[in-house]
């Protein structure tokens, strides 16, 4: 039998899949399906306008929407901090979905759940369902390393879309897909239907597989990559040079230990990992970090040595850079001397987990009506000509004319509009995202703008 504590825990679903693949379609299945369970959804999206809670339907669901890029090391503390708020509310729900970016590894998310003992000893991983998107995958399988550790990681596997292919074409993408992963459950489906008691409550997550997937599973990834220890007080001055990114994070915790240790700097990064998980303050060359356990974001934009200083009572503290401080020759110096003071301690950590580089997103919001027949031809001709490199794009606009929202999604060159529920007590925004490699921006934004009947100032994201 169980123990007692085992029963208690509540289990999590963890929903993946390429961009595009059906995951939102797959989403709304669950939260209106009569299953008879209360669920708490948490979302992320990869872009820079969250707009996936408004393609949901409306459920009796706790839904929370974090978009800050993908759900990996750079959110895992995002992540820990929303299940902690979720289990103060526990009456309210039986279950949590996940539901992850398309462009994520779901490596880091299954590992939360291993790796973070409060986690661990309340939550349970059921399983990892994998949406396909059968007639696009094969685009993005050898050149995405993600859309790869998605189906490695999978449980289920849900073959999406299936009116699109042949059989012929299917069987031979879920022979390819076996020969990946031959232990996951795969079916297919059209519009993601597909039977609950398939991809909920399955048991299906097994640690000694992902292990043999990834060996490195359980080893936690942090979103900094260097820790120094300084002694540090309102004399001190930081400086660094041009280098890989246009701003670098910072972090400053008091120091735990009473003489100089590596491994009392290393013990520390689960605590410091929390801590990049919450908001930041953006400090330009020549002002001061003045707060300790809060994460800067230094702009690193000007040409030449760059200058922040330290406002902080003398003590010895533990520095959490986001990159390796050699990138940017940085250095900390005293006001009374130009020699760089040498970290007391040290400890390096592996780069997290990154985005493809190419791939990027292009977010229009903006008031204003648009004229339909020039939005149509406008994205005919964008698909026509960019569809290879659109990975996806989805939106919400107001049309003139009407009083009902429209929604569209569109993966490469398919595309699918309808009109949506009519516009509220609200102001009438568009919302529109676009998720691809190689998209020019300024193209895009201006192409948007001439659809529109009236010209209003444009919000860029």
């Amino acid at each position: 039998m169980m123990p007692e504590n085992e029963q208690r825990k509540v289990p999590v679903t963890v929903l993946t899949g390429f961009l595009g693949s059906g995951k939102t379609t797959l989403l709304n299945r669950i939260l209106t399906e009569n299953h008879g369970k209360r669920i708490a959804v948490i979302e992320n999206e990869f872009g820079e306008i969250g707009i996936d809670d408004a393609l949901v339907v409306q459920s009796d669901e706790e839904i929370f929407e974090m978009n800050n890029g993908c759900i990996c090391c750079t959110v895992r503390g995002d992540l820990i901090r929303i299940l902690g708020n979720l289990m103060r509310r526990r009456d309210r729900f039986d279950y949590i979905l996940v539901e992850t970016t398309g462009l994520a590894d779901p490596a880091p998310v299954a590992q939360t759940f291993f790796v973070d003992d409060e986690v661990h000893e309340l939550l349970e991983l059921d399983g990892i369902v994998t949406v396909i998107d059968s007639k696009h995958v094969l685009l993005h399988l050898d050149s995405s390393p993600e859309c790869k550790e998605q189906i490695a990681f999978a449980d289920v596997i849900l073959l999406n879309k299936t009116d699109l292919v042949s059989t012929e074409e299917l069987d031979r993408l879920e022979e390819k897909i076996r020969a990946m992963n031959a232990m996951a459950k795969i079916f297919r489906s059209k519009d993601a239907a597909v039977d609950m008691d398939n991809i909920l409550n399955v048991k299906g997550f097994d640690l000694d597989r992902a292990l043999a997937v990834k060996p490195t599973f359980l080893e936690p990834e942090y979103p900094f990559e260097w820790v120094g220890q300084y002694e540090l007080d309102d004399t001190c001055k930081l400086e660094l040079q041009d280098g890989p990114d246009p701003s670098m994070n910072m972090l400053l915790m008091e120091y735990q230990g009473s003489k100089p240790c590596e491994a009392i700097l290393k013990g520390m990064a689960e605590q410091a990992m929390r801590q990049f998980s919450h908001e930041k303050t953006k400090l330009k060359p020549g002002e001061s970090l003045s707060r300790i356990d809060h994460v800067y974001e230094l702009n690193l934009n000007t040409p030449g040595t760059m200058t922040f200083n330290f406002a902080v009572k003398k003590g010895i503290y533990a520095v959490f850079t986001q990159h390796r401080p050699e990138e940017f020759q940085m250095a900390i110096k005293t006001n009374s001397g130009e020699q760089a003071l040498k970290p007391q301690a040290e400890h390096g950590f592996e780069a997290g987990h990154s985005h493809d580089n190419e791939v990027s997103s292009v977010g229009i919001e903006c008031d204003g009506d648009i004229n339909h027949i020039k939005f149509n031809e406008w994205l005919g001709c964008l698909l026509r000509e960019k569809g290879a490199d659109i990975f996806r794009m989805k939106g919400i606009v107001s049309v003139a004319g009407e009083d009902q929202r429209f929604v569209f999604q569109g993966v490469h060159m398919l595309f699918d509009g309808r009109p949506d529920r009519p516009w509220l007590d609200e102001k009438r925004i568009n919302q529109v995202i676009f998720i691809g490699r190689n998209l020019n921006r300024n193209e895009l934004v201006e192409g948007f703008q001439k659809c529109l009947v009236k010209e209003p100032h444009l919000s860029r994201k």
